[in-house]
């Protein structure tokens, strides 16, 4: 994995406005030209007031205060508190000079015209949100790599930019290959026993969204060494190169030598993982910058294990992210699962939470490379360290998180 981060850097800047800007990830640190809030203000519809004015306060010896005034969010007092006075204050309403609290209404009652009772003093000292409490002027607010979500923007906005400097989203061309394909709309070929649907390409650009990328779909070329060439002469305008199938050692897996003619250099090729272990990786030297290559299997499966475990983090790096890799979790089997050891697997499983709060993992069925309903029941991608043979009902095991279907969904803690 260190191999492929090193060689994903960072694509290039460019300034969008706030309403396309879920997503994206900062490129410049925001910087506050303010204090926010501006002013003390209330927290509450209420009464400003002196702490010693309201100070044992009860329901049997309530405190008057004279009302001066009334204030509005968005207006500003006309006069300083004296002794025994209170203002009216709305929420976000500054607060009067002279005054350290703010006494809620359900703590008073009216007492004439321009007069109110304080019956509880428990609002004392309290109720007031200072000048600067959320953010300092000069203070470095956001910084580069952060991931623009609903909190982001409205702090942006809340600083006053109506556009932010954000990294590009890589463009990621994505390469099916094999002469048993058709496209999802050729699907009659499917239906009449001849060909099997390109289900890769579609799983693929998807996960290229999730990782913050712009998938470009490059179409499905044929098992022979022209028809690869065809699909790869043209890679101008994109940042990374993924390859489905051709990625082991059939006579008809030539995509490897379909990219060497194009100048690609083999970093590496397989993998001590399950499923995806002939994955390959390489880079096509360019004038400006080079063009990761990432051979991806053919299983379906394998495809999409891979590029969640090995492909995700470097575009997410590419897109200018800090944090890369998937959220993982602390899990207890809840189930026998035998494995082999000498490859780190990852299998497909659904997260149960219990009553105590603890979660457990139960495989999603069978865990066949080209089972792909395995990958979409599945919560999170269970991992089986490299030296282990069977994982027991009870042991306590480690999980990648997926993608939730709902990015508002939190059912198992996202």
């Amino acid at each position: 994995m260190s191999r492929i981060l090193a060689a994903a850097e960072p694509v290039g800047i460019e300034d969008i406005g706030l309403g396309d800007a879920l997503g994206r990830t900062l490129a410049r640190p925001i910087i506050s030209t303010i204090d926010h809030p501006p002013w003390d203000n209330s927290a509450m519809d209420g009464f400003a007031a002196r702490s010693r004015d309201v100070a044992g306060a009860s329901e049997t010896n309530p405190r008057r205060l004279r009302v001066i005034e009334s204030v509005a969010a968005g207006q500003f007092p006309a006069r300083g508190l004296e002794p025994g006075q209170a203002i009216r204050v709305m929420t976000g309403a500054p607060i009067p000079e002279g005054a350290d609290c703010v006494v809620r209404v359900e703590h008073t009652r009216p007492a004439g015209t321009d007069a109110v009772e304080v019956f509880d003093d428990g609002d004392a000292g309290r109720n007031i949100r200072p000048k600067g409490e959320d953010v300092r002027r000069d203070e470095t607010v956001l910084r580069p790599g952060a991931v623009l979500r609903a909190g982001e923007i409205g702090v942006l906005a809340m600083l006053g930019h109506a556009r932010a400097a954000v990294h590009r989203r890589p463009r990621v061309g994505i390469l099916a290959t094999g002469n048993e394909l058709v496209d999802v709309n050729d699907f009659a070929e499917v239906e009449a026993g001849r060909r099997i649907v390109n289900s890769n390409s579609w799983a693929l650009a998807a996960a290229v969204r999730s990782a913050g990328g712009e998938p470009v779909l490059l179409g499905i070329a044929r098992d022979d060494t022209a028809s690869i060439a065809l699909h790869l002469e043209t890679l101008t305008g994109l940042d990374a190169l993924v390859t489905t199938a051709g990625a082991s050692v059939g006579e008809h897996d030539l995509v490897k030598e379909g990219l060497e003619r194009v100048g690609m250099r083999t970093a590496f090729w397989r993998v001590l993982m399950r499923p995806g272990s002939p994955f390959s990786f390489g880079i096509i030297p360019r004038d400006a910058t080079p063009l990761p290559v990432f051979g991806l299997p053919g299983n379906p499966v394998s495809a999409v294990v891979t590029f969640e475990v090995l492909v995700k983090p470097a575009l997410r790096r590419m897109a200018g992210r800090v944090a890369v890799h998937g959220a993982t979790r602390p899990v207890r089997v809840a189930e026998r699962i035998r494995s082999k050891a000498g490859l780190t697997r990852f299998l497909r499983v659904r997260l149960e939470r219990s009553a105590d709060g603890t979660w457990s993992a139960r495989l999603t069925g069978e865990q066949g490379s080209g089972i792909l309903t395995s990958v979409a029941h599945a919560d999170a991608l269970l991992v089986v360290p490299l030296a282990v043979d069977s994982l027991e009902a009870g042991d306590t095991a480690t999980v990648v998180l997926l993608d939730p279907p709902d990015p508002a969904q939190d059912a198992i803690g996202y």
